[in-house]
């Protein structure tokens, strides 16, 4: 789980923290470094793995925040598809819905933003601390976010258990019935007035 700073940081936190209009689209994000390849959203989303739809409903979740051509043109760059990826990460791995995930990339690119500060050698010892005291009261709350996800899981799967336990216990208590023997066939009373088949070696037999 790699925790790259990224340019929708200012988007995600406003979806998390509902200072923004939901139904308006996040501003673009700035250019990408010059000769860096990009991508327009229909081959994003098929590198993506993603439809163009989700690609629109992340951006104005602010999930993602893709570069603007002059035009208005979205073009996404590889570090947007690495979101995307993480995104998807979130939601099959974890089970997160939307507005979790916003708060998960939120802290996660916080704390790649701490890193980046705290390795910085203009940094003060003092700035350090209250950097690591940051560093780790985000951490907990990631923390936070899996374990509870992770007691739902734990839940579910307990019941799962229980249910599975019953049916065994229902079909060891009434078990099938034995079908490898057959009965013999009854027989009609009257083919003794009729005598056996001449197949059968019967009385049409003797008389033939």
């Amino acid at each position: 789980m790699g925790m790259t700073a990224h340019r929708g940081a200012a988007g995600t936190a406003a979806a998390a923290g509902g200072s923004s209009d939901a139904g308006s689209a996040p501003a673009a994000g700035p250019l990408p470094a010059a000769g860096e390849p990009l991508l327009g959203i229909g081959a994003a989303a098929e590198r993506a793995g993603v439809s163009e739809r989700a690609l629109r409903y992340y951006q104005q979740l602010g999930l993602l925040v893709p570069a603007c051509t002059p035009g208005g043109l979205r073009r996404y760059s590889e570090e947007d598809l690495a979101r995307v990826a993480r995104i998807r990460e979130l939601q099959t791995l974890l089970g997160l819905n939307l507005d979790e995930i916003a708060v998960v990339l939120r802290n996660e690119d916080r704390l790649a933003e701490i890193r980046l500060s705290y390795h910085d050698e203009r940094t003060s010892d003092e700035d350090r601390r209250r950097l690591t005291r940051e560093c780790l009261t985000l951490q907990e709350s990631l923390r936070d976010t899996v374990k509870a996800k992770r007691a739902a899981l734990e839940g579910f799967l307990n019941d799962l258990d229980f249910r599975i336990r019953k049916c065994r216990d229902l079909l060891a208590s009434d078990p099938e019935p034995d079908t490898g023997q057959q009965d013999a066939p009854v027989r009609d009373p009257r083919d003794q007035d009729r005598g056996e088949p001449a197949s059968l070696g019967g009385d049409r037999a003797q008389h033939g």
